[in-house]
């Protein structure tokens, strides 16, 4: 059983982070840090689940986790949001708002 939650927690995090890195949208780069969350989130309750059965350490990380990932997503999406309305773009090679 573990080394099922374990293949699907590597398995989502190595698809979050090709996406992450391959992609030219902010907006598939902010879904595919999610999927790196929501995997991590998967092996927290696994290795908690197999190491210390009593108590739920890991079950309360995660949901602390799903907690911030909800407020960055939201933070996250206005931001963009912003840019777009300024730029017409969500394209990430475009994003140069912050140089000199």
């Amino acid at each position: 059983m573990i080394e099922n939650a374990l293949i699907l927690g590597a398995y989502l995090f190595c698809i979050g982070f090709y996406g992450l890195i391959t992609s030219r949208n902010m907006i598939r780069a902010l879904m595919c840090l999610e999927l790196i969350f929501n995997a991590v989130n998967i092996n927290f309750v696994t290795f908690s689940n197999y190491f210390d059965t009593q108590e739920r350490k890991g079950e309360i990380f995660s949901i602390s986790v799903i907690a911030i990932a909800a407020a960055e997503a939201a933070i996250g999406l206005s931001i963009i949001l912003i840019i777009y309305r300024n730029r017409k773009s969500t394209r990430i090679d475009q994003f140069n708002l912050l140089k000199w």
